[in-house]
Parts: structure tokens; C-alpha cells; sequence
């Protein structure tokens, strides 16, 4: 299971109110995410919380579900802060053809139902269209390169038939 999953499910058995993280970046305003000072952040608090109950090595702390769902939380607004900003941005700036408002998600984070769901309100916000593989094609970035692949085959997008005048190997 990766770790992200583990978040996942542990943060369906927490209080998301027991914890509050920093959102990342508040003072850039911006489309960037960043999640080092999230992640120190948590690592700090999980720190403190083993000391305070005294944890043995492998020992679990009685708050992961707790933390678990404070931290998705805090990760699933920044990035459906940053993702609003961008759609606003591209609207504004006229870069999105009409017809044609699409969020896609995939990789890692669009595995995740709690993020994607967060999506899904702001494309439906937005008017945008919220598309994604299926969760079980967005864990792995060689499987989703070739999904992407698939798609432009099956579009005829950038796709090269003749290919005697490519190099494949470094001069």
C-alpha cells in the first residue's frame, strides 16, 4: 500500500478538527504547491505526540487517524486553493478555449477519492470538466505515461508514423 492510501484510510477513523496544520504558502499568491513546510509540520507534531505518550519503537500513536485526517485535510485545500487560482487565471487571461474547461488529475494524488471528490466541487464550481483515469492507473508515472499515450493515439495527437529519421541512441 502506498503511503498515500495509508493517509487515506486512516484519515476515514479521524477527527479532522483535533489537529490544524499551516497552509502552505498563504503569502504567495501564485499557482505553485509546495508541501515542505506541511511536511516538517507533521513531522514535528508526530514527534511531539510520541514523546508524549511515551512510544516504544513500533508502537503506533493512539492520534495517527487523528493526524492523518488533519494532514489530508490541510493538503487537499492548498491544493484546490492553488487549483481554483490557476482555473480563475486561465479564465481571466482567456487561455482555455470556450467548450473546452477541463481539469485533468492524475497520477498519485488522483488516486486519492478525498482529493478528487474536492476537485469535482470546484470543476462543478467552475463550470470545468473534472477528468481522471481510474484509480488503479494513478499509482504508478509509467502507467499514466502510457495512458497518455493511449489517448493521443486514439486521437491522432502527436503521433509520428514514419520514424526512419529519429535517433534513438546518443550520438
Amino acid at each position: 500500500m502506498t503511503g498515500g492510501r495509508a493517509i487515506e484510510i486512516l484519515a476515514q477513523q479521524g477527527n479532522i478538527l483535533r489537529y490544524k496544520f499551516t497552509l502552505p504558502m498563504q503569502r504567495y499568491r501564485d499557482c505553485t504547491f509546495s508541501f515542505a513546510g506541511l511536511q516538517s509540520e507533521i513531522t514535528r507534531k508526530i514527534s511531539k505526540e510520541e514523546k508524549a505518550e511515551g512510544l516504544q519503537e513500533g508502537q503506533h500513536l493512539s492520534c495517527l487517524p487523528d493526524l492523518a485526517a488533519a494532514a489530508l485535510y490541510t493538503m487537499t485545500v492548498h491544493i484546490a486553493e492553488r487549483t481554483h487560482r490557476a482555473i480563475l487565471f486561465c479564465k481571466e487571461k482567456g487561455i482555455i478555449p470556450p467548450g473546452k474547461e477541463t481539469l485533468v488529475v492524475s497520477g498519485g494524488v488522483a488516486s486519492n477519492q478525498y482529493i478528487r471528490r474536492s476537485l469535482q466541487v470546484l470543476a462543478d464550481a467552475t463550470n470545468f470538466t473534472l477528468v481522471c483515469p481510474p484509480p488503479r492507473l494513478c499509482t504508478d508515472n509509467g502507467v499514466m505515461i502510457a495512458w497518455n499515450g493511449i489517448e493521443k493515439l486514439s486521437a491522432g495527437l502527436d503521433i509520428f508514423y514514419n520514424v526512419e529519421h529519429f535517433r534513438y541512441e546518443p550520438k
